[in-house]
């Protein structure tokens, strides 16, 4: 199976304009942007077969072609990253057997992330798209809620059935859990990792779709199919010792730096 992986880039983010293009800081000293550290994830990755990064915006255009990314532009009227997606699929002519959706705000994302969540999509062939969850330890999950209650939307978490069929996404922390847990203690949280598996089929169907009230409410795009009767796989993917965070307000930049320091990211 043919693997594409699209990682979706905006400047005029709602939350963090230009979020793409903020630097951060390696191990060595080393500043890369955003977008570079997340094309150099996808990269990363086993058994890809093209990477590209999607845009509307000239100047994350010119800065990924200055380090060495291909680069496919789509129009500013894509709602979400999974619109970019798909635009960019049928932009290269479509043929892929599954395209990748590597979100540009996750620069920690394990290459074996993307090889599990690959992974469970080909063995679940009645299943059009699949994504990452993580079980948070007790030190994620207090995270989580710190940022809450300061009034910040930090991670999105997901409850699923048994068979992992996804029951709900929400940067709400479900399911509501009483107890405190220790840092290294695992929880009944899942983070939901921002990594989305597509068919072709799913991924074409999305953008003709209405936006739900879900969708609107929480602004999670994965809802729309969840909305829309479609079943979405969850991945349980392992963190091996690895630190996981994705890039959402400015305050995440000096969390993601220290994690890149410890774990030795250039």
């Amino acid at each position: 199976m043919s693997v594409l992986i699209v990682i979706p880039a905006r400047y005029a983010s709602t939350r963090y304009p230009g979020k793409p293009l903020v630097p951060l800081t390696g191990a060595t000293g080393e500043k890369r942007t955003l977008v570079e550290r997340s094309w150099r994830a996808a990269c990363s990755v086993q058994g890809v077969d093209r990477v590209v990064v999607a845009t509307d915006d000239d100047r994350i255009k010119d800065a990924a072609e200055g380090f060495g990314a291909e680069v496919v532009m789509t129009s500013e009227t894509c709602a979400n990253g999974t619109e970019r997606c798909a635009e960019a699929h049928a932009a290269l002519g479509g043929g892929y057997d599954i395209v990748v959706n590597l979100q540009g705000d996750a620069p920690l994302t394990p290459h074996w992330f993307v090889e599990d969540l690959v992974a469970g999509l080909r063995a679940a062939p009645g299943m059009g798209l699949a994504t990452p969850v993580l079980r948070c330890n007790g030190e994620t999950l207090n995270s989580l809620l710190a940022d809450r209650k300061a009034g910040r939307v930090g991670g999105t978490t997901a409850v699923f059935a048994e068979d992992r069929s996804a029951l709900y996404f929400s940067k709400e922390v479900v399911p509501y859990c009483g107890e405190t847990y220790g840092d290294g203690e695992n929880t009944p949280v899942y983070h939901h990792v921002g990594v989305y598996a597509y068919r072709p089929d799913a991924l074409a169907a999305y953008p003709d779709w209405e936006t739900g009230p879900l969708e609107s409410l929480e602004g999670l795009e994965q809802l729309r199919f969840l909305e829309n009767g479609r079943k979405v796989l969850c991945v349980e993917v392992e963190a091996r010792g690895r630190e996981f965070w994705e890039l959402n307000n400015p305050e995440d930049v000096p969390r993601l730096e220290a994690m890149m320091k410890k774990m030795g990211h250039e």
